[in-house]
């Protein structure tokens, strides 16, 4: 897991300076709405989901009449959205796992397709690279006044199995069944999280070349430009050389 907070630090520096508020509003609008109509009603206390969906909205400033509008779209179900994976390959042999919300089906099939043959990606059948990765429980939490080796034991009950410290944030791991457990003690701490979410991370990570990372970060990033695409994960490991050429 030491990539993780490497990759996310950066990954969170070039977001904030580039990505599109609409973008980021509309996936987690949409997480908000299929929260409530597949996990269990509008009640974030009674719908684990939903209240990381809402947390996650918190953590980048969304308006709350946004969350609203999002929450009471789930409820009346006027929006018929389906969740989707592709699994794939770029250059170098570095697997990407997409996970999509979608209206239309054949839209995002035909989406994801182009966008893999134009950056000379392959795309694959789905359960062929799904392997490649584990589902974890990753949250962020500012550090605040906390001390660390307190707070990490406090967590360990709550099935902590990782934590690191990038500037002023702490990245928690845990396993996929303890995701509610964490969830639960943050609570009881009084700690609020910026952002709690699954998120697939590779078992082990594939160091290539620099021309080729650039390639895979620029098909990773056509990727989540569109918006039926709700997360990218891989396995490309962010090498210090790597980090260097992409802030020259």
């Amino acid at each position: 897991m030491s990539g993780h907070s490497k990759w996310s630090t950066i990954k969170r520096k070039k977001g904030a300076a580039d990505a599109k508020r609409s973008k980021i509003f509309s996936r987690i609008s949409k997480e908000i709405t299929i929260s409530v109509k597949e996990g269990g009603g509008s009640d974030p206390e009674m719908n684990p989901r939903l209240r990381s969906a809402i947390q996650n909205a918190k953590g980048a400033n969304m308006p709350k009449d946004v969350i609203q509008r999002a929450l009471s779209k789930g409820e009346v179900g006027t929006e018929n959205y389906a969740e989707v994976t592709f699994e794939g390959t770029a250059q170098g042999g570095v697997a990407l796992y997409i996970e999509c919300l979608t209206d239309n089906n054949l839209r995002t099939v035909s989406t994801i397709r182009s966008i893999f043959n134009k950056r000379g990606g392959t795309l694959g059948k789905n359960g062929s690279l799904h392997f490649l990765f584990e589902r974890k429980g990753i949250f962020t939490v500012p550090i605040g006044s906390h001390n660390i080796e307190e707070l990490e034991l406090e967590l360990i009950d709550a099935g902590l199995e990782d934590i690191e410290e990038t500037e002023d944030r702490l990245i928690l791991t845990t396993a996929l069944e303890d995701f509610g457990k964490m969830q639960k003690k943050l609570e009881e701490l009084k700690i609020e999280a910026e952002s709690s979410e699954l998120q697939r991370i590779p078992n082990s990570r594939k160091v290539v070349d620099i021309d080729s990372a650039k390639k895979v970060l620029k098909l990773i990033e056509m990727l989540e430009e569109d918006d039926d695409v709700q997360n990218v994960f891989h396995d490309l490991e962010m090498t210090e050389e790597l980090e260097k050429a992409l802030n020259e």
